[in-house]
């Protein structure tokens, strides 16, 4: 390869290093021409400000789904006033989205699986999100797709979302939610997931996209949309 097309700092540097310096380092091999794209993973607007004042951020990597809601407040917003792309991860927040998991499954992962340690997974929380993906059935259903599709559609239904990066162990689960490239979710879709997150309780964050710019909110099909793959 002549040059990495898309170089990304997938953490805030956990030993002092200042953004500004770390940041100044990926212009430097974009100006080189070493990578075409350049851009941050896990962090907050704050840190995007100290960095775009540097120069521009090309891409965020940060979690969405609809359990784990809060890039949909501050940082879509951000990203779409300032031009940068957003590749979403975990939009099926680990499994739970996937309409295959149960609190039977969720009770025997091993003590080396680290979901089993994660709140998410237990008790009450458990209880909600497992009953908010039973309300994304019947939009699935109606649409001919699977849980997960619906699940994954509905991160890419957000303005400001360019893509997804989605996990698959097998092809049999990769053809289980390819369709959620192409679904289109419709305001009534949205709606309707809207009010299951408001009765499950189910996790944190703005339940909807704002309502203004309705042509491109419910866009979810758009040509534009890349995905991101990965292992495991």
């Amino acid at each position: 390869m002549e040059r990495i097309d898309l170089y990304q700092m997938h953490w805030p540097a956990e030993d002092g290093t200042p953004i500004e310096e770390y940041w100044r380092t990926l212009l430097d091999l974009k100006q080189e021409g070493k990578v075409r794209a350049v851009g941050l993973s896990n962090h907050n607007v704050a840190q995007l400000e100290a960095a775009e004042r540097i120069g521009h951020v090309d891409t965020l990597q940060p979690p969405f789904s609809a359990i784990r809601r809060e890039t949909g407040a501050e940082l879509l917003p951000w990203c779409r006033a300032h031009g940068t792309g957003v590749i979403v991860y975990s939009p099926m927040q680990s499994g739970l989205l996937s309409g295959r998991f149960s609190a039977e499954r969720a009770a025997a992962l091993p003590a080396d699986d680290w979901r089993s340690r994660n709140a998410d997974f237990k008790g009450e929380a458990l209880e909600r999100n497992l009953a908010l993906v039973d309300a994304f059935g019947p939009v699935a259903e109606r649409h001919g797709v699977s849980v997960a599709a619906a699940a994954i559609a509905w991160t890419l239904a957000w303005p400001g979302v360019s893509g997804a990066i989605v996990g698959a162990r097998s092809p049999a689960q990769v053809e289980g939610w390819l369709a959620a490239a192409t679904l289109e979710l419709t305001p009534e879709d949205m709606d309707e997931i809207a009010h299951a997150i408001d009765w499950t309780g189910a996790g944190a964050g703005p339940v909807r996209p704002a309502a203004l710019d309705s042509s491109r909110i419910w866009r979810s099909g758009s040509p534009r949309r890349r995905w991101g793959f990965r292992a495991g």
